[in-house]
């Protein structure tokens, strides 16, 4: 087989599963919603999970769900139909919600699962192609796949149905996480590891702390400003009268272009940039370095943090967040 026909297979494979996903998009009703007011309800009263059950290819659509929405607020489990009929079933609780996944809506092994919802009033969300289906028929709430050609050649192979499943999952996922209103600082909680933990620091998490920062009185001169400059090796001088309120910054640059004979007994008034720019210490470390690094022909290595009243709390500088990776 040649490169281009691999080529024309590749795109053909993308575009059937674009019409597919085109077709989720056009078929999502009233039906959706009530699946979110479902869950959203549950998550409110902090007790129940959500708990999503699929066999074969939608298995491993359902674990991939459970831990998008997993880390996006909504605690949710993964439990295979076979296993539950074995034991797992007492994974399940009252409290807790069923999200059923099946193309076909079919599956024998989801038998046992099915019923043990109904025994017990555990609301059913049943996720299926097939509106004629046993899943599809006890439901408490169904959501209606399109049932579109899938990518194979031979219409087999689950393709462009585990995209949909896949990309349904992700629309429940988002609809629940804009309902939270979750922060960005929120969300981090969940991923407190690897390169999105570390874009979710906060600027107080990276600071240096109000205890380590050389300050200096409007007052001062720029022998005691240098001598603080070089005991604290942080690369710049606050200039504070209350030791709360910054009025300017000295730093490396600032001597730099005030170098001259007299510079050592020049009040520090003359030296240093006032307002110099500032941010609430509860921001995300990665909006100090935009602050730091996306304005043009200024480049800042320090900000000022301050806490919740406007005071003093510490500096955030540009080399400690490139060195623990935020970028």
């Amino acid at each position: 087989m040649t490169q281009p026909a691999d080529l024309d297979i590749a795109v053909k494979t993308i575009q059937v599963e674009i019409e597919g996903l085109h077709a989720l998009a056009d078929s999502l009703d009233e039906n959706f919603v009530a699946a979110i007011d479902t869950i959203h309800a549950m998550k409110a009263d902090h007790k129940g999970r959500l708990i999503i059950a699929g066999i074969g290819k939608s298995g491993h659509i359902a674990k991939k769900i459970v831990a998008t929405l997993a880390s996006t607020g909504t605690p949710s489990h993964y439990v295979h139909p076979g296993e539950a009929s074995h034991g797992d079933l007492g994974m399940v609780t009252r409290d807790d919600i069923v999200l059923m996944i099946s193309n076909s809506g079919e599956n024998p092994e989801l038998s046992d699962l099915i019923q043990y919802t109904k025994r017990f009033g555990i609301p059913l969300i049943g996720m299926t192609s097939r509106q004629d289906s046993a899943l599809a028929q006890h439901s408490d709430i169904l959501l209606l796949m399109p049932n579109m050609p899938e990518a194979c050649p031979n219409g087999l192979a689950p393709t462009t149905s585990t995209t949909i499943t896949l990309a349904y999952g992700d629309a429940i996922a988002v609809a629940l996480l804009a309902r939270m209103q979750l922060t960005p600082e929120q969300f981090g909680i969940f991923h407190p590891g690897g390169k999105l933990g570390k874009r979710l620091m906060t600027v107080a998490e990276v600071m240096k702390p109000l205890k380590d920062i050389p300050i200096i009185n409007s007052e001062g001169t720029m022998d005691q400003a240098i001598l603080l400059l070089t005991s604290k090796n942080l690369g710049c001088v606050i200039i504070s009268d209350d030791g709360r309120t910054p009025t300017g910054i000295i730093t490396d640059g600032d001597l730099k272009r005030h170098m001259g004979p007299d510079l050592l007994s020049k009040p520090v008034s003359e030296v240093m940039t006032p307002s110099p720019m500032t941010i609430e210490q509860s921001e995300l470390a990665a909006k100090a370095v935009n602050m730091m690094t996306g304005t043009p022909n200024q480049y800042i290595t320090s900000l000022i943090a301050l806490d919740e009243n406007q005071h003093l709390s510490g500096i955030i500088r540009l080399q400690d967040c490139l060195q623990i990776g935020i970028s």
